[in-house]
């Protein structure tokens, strides 16, 4: 049956257009890349297709034996890399290969621009986000300057072929073809200037070097990788017309390696697996093989990748490892075999008896696959542990990229929360810095005698954490708190109370309870105060109203006039903050109003006759307060309007 053309030429989208540019212009560190995220993709494509087959056969056709050849053209200076893999409909083609990283174009255009600023001074250029952003196919044209595709999905018929064919520059041509056989084409018209790949042993190297240990067969042409031309010749008499139909050859092992004895697997194959199962083009920073034996068998690989990937705080997009069933492909992100604060870990599970017609749904449920998830999170955080001991600068570089991530550990992990904790770090008073390299641990080794909490104050920023009113009081008796200034902070102090039996109290909430560390004539000292002021305090309460909960005499200032806090068990300023910018609902809470009664200020406002300046006065205290705690004030026009006033005053009695 001849099909009938159907081809037009659709554009790309204006930043797909901005990021092919990227790819085309950009300076490559390794060009050789290219030919790795392409075997990469035929793999995929093949193990997808080795998946559904499970439950319908017919998928195979009569083409059984899933492979990937690379094969070369000399004369028309091209290079085809084909797979008998699950391939594409026509509309696949348009959603996959028309668009680059749907979500997150804009930030992959924007990073690979930052990748090309900083590659003459570490030598890491664009090729080091391909991978991460999911866009290995357009790797293509570092080398070519025209790329082909041609392609059909298994289980439909010749005619349902589609060909997709762009030069990178603006649009691509569609177009309906016939195709007799499953999978997909990809052929590359090589730029003059990169005739070197089509030597043939040049890409048999690179094959070896990065995709060796795919599981699917990757094939040459004999011709192609050498041979005894002597012998060949005898054997092409020997089969006639047979010896006209081309020879294929595996070039890679072909073996999983994660099958294999650690002992049998050097540390630069470890290397070359992590980088094909995770289009990452930097080494892993670790990684943990392990064989399990018993009534629960399998072996696992789990790897920590030295930076983190582009959608790393995308909720809607899947992370997970890859799950084989007896070396059998069966999903590529199994989420459920590593919990979502453990998303930045890549790597393979491979179990003996899990069924292989395993669904999604029965996975949510198998209670094996809970066995291996827990035995995976303990691994993992056993190699972190090691690291922060063995390797801490190492550590610090883990931290500096998925720390955020780790904090969200306590929050859904209680089981593992103490080892979690173990493993945190934050920036402190204790160093003049904004780093996160305190842990807890180090914190608690340096808790004054008669100390019995972890004191943490939360804010918007390190600066405004550092600079916060409440910290005087610790400043002035040497004790150390520690600064949290990530949005992910608040919600990891709601789950983690304690650690290593110390209570976690933050600064800015309830009365100040410094134990054994308050010194008792002040105590007594602010209790007095308390007495003799107590007009102050009540004045000062009904110029705010309801704008305060109450009016108090603080323990925690030194050189500050006033600082507000919440009640012990309110939620912090800080996080009503963090709620209203992210567009959640907050309650409306009345902070309390905390004054220092030795501040010149509060002198000259107890002293003050006048009721309305007394209440602009008070007001403008409360205002600073709000402030000087990062947050926003209601009506900033009314506060500048009384403090313009208060000054005008000054200025008119010569103060």
């Amino acid at each position: 049956m001849t099909v009938e053309a159907h081809k037009e030429t659709l554009e790309f989208k204006a930043e797909v257009s901005q990021v092919l540019d990227l790819v085309i212009s950009s300076l490559y560190s390794n060009k050789e890349i290219f030919l790795r995220e392409l075997i990469s993709n035929a793999s995929d494509a093949a193990e997808k297709l080795r998946f559904e087959s499970l439950t319908d056969e017919e998928l195979l056709e009569d083409d059984p034996n899933l492979r990937v050849r690379v094969l070369v053209d000399k004369d028309a200076g091209t290079i085809t890399v084909s797979d008998n893999g699950i391939g594409l409909t026509r509309q696949e083609a348009i959603d996959t290969i028309g668009s680059i990283a749907s979500s997150g174009t804009r930030q992959f255009a924007e990073a690979l621009r930052a990748a090309q600023g900083e590659a003459d001074k570490d030598k890491a250029s664009g090729d080091a986000l391909i991978g991460q952003f999911g866009v290995g196919f357009y790797s293509a044209y570092i080398v070519a300057d025209k790329v082909t595709l041609v392609s059909r999905r298994a289980g439909l018929t010749a005619e349902h072929g589609v060909r997709w064919a762009s030069d990178g520059r603006g649009s691509y041509s569609l177009e309906t073809v016939e195709k007799p056989t499953r999978g997909t084409e990809v052929i590359l018209h090589l730029k003059d200037g990169e005739k070197e790949f089509l030597d043939a042993w040049r890409l048999r190297t690179i094959i070896g070097k990065f995709s060796d240990h795919i599981a699917i067969p990757v094939e040459m042409q004999k011709e192609d990788v050498g041979g005894d031309d002597e012998a060949k010749e005898d054997e092409d008499k020997e089969k006639g017309d047979e010896a006209k139909e081309p020879k294929f050859e595996q070039v890679n092992k072909g073996t999983a390696l994660w099958m294999r004895s650690k002992a049998e697997i050097s540390d630069d194959d470890y290397k070359a697996f992590y980088k094909h199962i995770s289009h990452d083009f930097e080494e892993p920073l670790a990684w943990a093989h392990n064989r399990v034996e018993g009534t629960n068998e399998y072996t696992a690989l789990l790897y920590l990748p030295k930076r983190a990937p582009w959608d790393l705080w995308d909720r809607e997009q899947k992370h997970g490892v890859k799950l084989y069933v007896k070396r059998v492909f069966i999903m590529d992100e199994a989420d459920k075999l590593m919990p979502h604060w453990l998303r930045f870990v890549k790597g393979v599970v491979d179990s003996d008896d899990l069924p292989l017609n395993v669904s999604r749904e029965i996975l949510q449920h198998n209670r094996k696959i809970d066995t291996i998830r827990g035995a995976n999170v303990k691994r993992v955080l056993g190699l972190l542990e090691s690291m922060a001991r063995d390797e801490p600068e190492k550590y610090q570089e883990f931290w500096g990229e998925f720390g955020r991530v780790l904090k969200e550990g306590p929050a859904e992990d209680f089981q593992h929360r103490e080892r979690i904790g173990g493993l945190l770090r934050f920036a402190s008073t204790h160093i003049d810095e904004d780093t996160q390299s305190i842990s807890l641990d180090a914190y608690i080794e340096r808790m004054k005698e008669g100390q019995k909490d972890i004191y943490y104050i939360t804010a918007d920023s390190p600066a405004a954490a550092r600079h916060s009113p409440h910290l005087e009081v610790f400043r002035k008796k040497g004790v150390e708190v520690l600064l949290l200034s990530d949005r992910v902070d608040e919600w990891l102090v709601s789950h983690l109370h304690e650690f290593k039996g110390k209570h976690l109290q933050s600064v800015t909430k309830g009365k100040l309870d410094l134990g054994e560390l308050a010194d008792k004539a002040d105590q007594d000292k602010a209790e007095q105060a308390a007495k003799e002021h107590g007009d102050l305090l009540k004045r000062l309460k009904g110029s705010l109203g309801q704008r305060v909960n109450e009016v108090r005499v603080s323990t925690r200032l030194v050189d500050s006039p006033a600082c507000i806090v919440v009640g012990e068990h309110d939620m912090s300023a800080n996080l009503a903050r963090v709620l209203k910018a992210v567009g959640q609902e907050a309650p409306d809470m009345k902070p309390i109003l905390e004054v220092n009664l030795d501040h010149p200020l509060v002198k000259r406002l107890e002293a003050e006759s006048d009721q309305a300046k007394f209440d602009d006065l008070g007001l403008i205290l409360l205002d600073q307060a709000q402030l000087a705690e990062g947050g926003q004030l209601d009506d900033p026009a009314a506060f500048v309007g009384r403090l313009n006033k208060l000054m005008m005053q000054m200025f008119m009695s010569g103060v």
